[in-house]
C-alpha cells in the first residue's frame, strides 16, 4: 500500500522543479555547505570510501563532484574474456531476460514497448525483437559512472525528453511504462553480434546526464528527440571504457539482438553487481 501511495504521489509532485532545486544544491561551492551535504549523505548511505579517488570531503569542490566520483585505479577490474558481457555500472539487477516480441519486462505484470523506449530510429527496433535485455538500478550510494559492456563502435546518441519519476522498485511496480516515459539518453553501438543500445534513464532528482564528449544534458519535460553530436567521441570503445555518468542516481538498460548472448544463471533480479564483472556471454558468430 505504501509503495502504491509513493508512486501515486509522484504524479502530483512538481518533479522538474524539485530536480532543479537539487541540481542547484548539489553544485554549491561554499566549503561549509558542500561538506555538510557530503557528510550528511555519508550518514544516510554506506559508501565504500576506501575505493574513492581523493580525500572525502576535502578533495571535492561540490556535492555533485563527490556523487560522480572516480574510483582508484584497479577498484573495478574489467573481465578480460573476449566473449564476456560486463556490467556497465554498479547497481542491482531489476530485470533481465528475453523480449517478448517488442515488449520489455519492467516489473511483474508490467511491460513496455521497445519503440517507446528508443523514441528514435524506431524503424530499426525490429532488429531487437526477441532479443536480450537487462535493467540495472543504481542506488544513491552506488558508483554512478556508466561503462561499455562490450567492445563496439558508437554510431549514434539521442536525448529523449520526458518525465522524472523515481526509478526504484516501488515505482517500477506501479507506474506503467516508467522507463519509456522518463527522460533518457540512448547510445547506439555496432558490436561483433550486431546492434546494441545502452540507455541511461533519468529520474527524480537526477540533475542531468553527462558524457565525456557531449558535456552535460539538462532535463527537459517536453520537446523533440535531440540527436547528440558524437563526432568528438572515440568511435571505437573497449569493454569498460567510460560512456557517461548520472548527476544523481538512476537506471541503465542494455538491449541486444536475438540469439546474440546469454545471461549468467546467477544474474537474477535482486542480485547486486559491480561495473566490470561478467554478467553474460556473447554467443553469436564473431563474438
Amino acid at each position: 500500500m505504501l509503495s502504491r501511495l509513493f508512486a501515486l504521489l509522484q504524479y502530483l509532485l512538481p518533479k522538474h522543479w524539485l530536480t532543479a532545486i537539487v541540481y542547484w544544491l548539489a553544485r554549491i561551492r561554499v566549503p561549509a555547505v558542500k561538506n555538510m551535504l557530503i557528510r550528511g549523505f555519508l550518514k544516510l548511505f554506506d559508501v565504500e570510501l576506501e575505493e574513492v579517488k581523493g580525500r572525502v570531503p576535502q578533495d571535492f569542490s561540490t556535492f555533485n563532484d563527490f556523487f560522480i566520483r572516480e574510483l582508484k585505479d584497479g577498484a573495478r577490474p574489467v573481465d578480460a574474456q573476449q566473449a564476456s558481457i560486463v556490467s556497465p555500472a554498479d547497481g542491482t539487477l531489476s530485470q533481465a531476460g528475453t523480449l517478448r516480441g517488442n515488449r520489455i519486462l519492467q516489473a511483474k505484470g508490467i511491460d513496455y514497448s521497445l519503440e517507446d523506449l528508443l523514441a528514435a530510429d524506431v524503424d530499426k527496433a525490429g532488429e531487437f525483437y526477441g532479443g536480450a535485455f537487462a535493467t540495472i538500478y543504481l542506488a544513491p550510494y552506488n558508483y554512478h559512472r556508466v561503462h561499455a559492456p562490450v567492445d563496439g563502435e558508437l554510431v549514434a546518441a539521442h536525448y529523449v525528453p520526458g518525465d522524472l519519476f523515481s526509478v526504484n522498485s516501488k515505482t517500477a511496480a506501479h507506474v506503467p511504462g516508467l522507463f519509456s516515459r522518463n527522460e533518457r539518453l540512448n547510445l547506439h553501438f555496432h558490436t561483433a553480434v550486431g546492434p546494441m543500445v545502452v540507455v541511461l534513464v533519468g529520474a527524480l532528482n537526477v540533475g542531468s546526464i553527462s558524457t565525456p564528449w557531449s558535456g552535460e544534458v539538462r532535463p527537459r519535460k517536453s520537446g523533440v528527440v535531440e540527436r547528440i553530436d558524437v563526432s568528438a567521441a572515440p568511435r571505437q570503445v573497449r569493454k569498460g571504457d567510460l560512456l557517461g555518468w548520472f548527476n544523481m542516481g538512476s537506471t541503465v538498460i542494455l538491449v541486444l539482438p536475438p540469439d546474440s548472448c546469454t545471461w549468467h544463471d546467477d544474474f537474477k533480479p535482486g542480485v547486486r553487481t559491480v561495473m566490470g564483472e561478467a554478467i553474460g556471454e556473447l554467443t553469436a558468430p564473431g563474438a
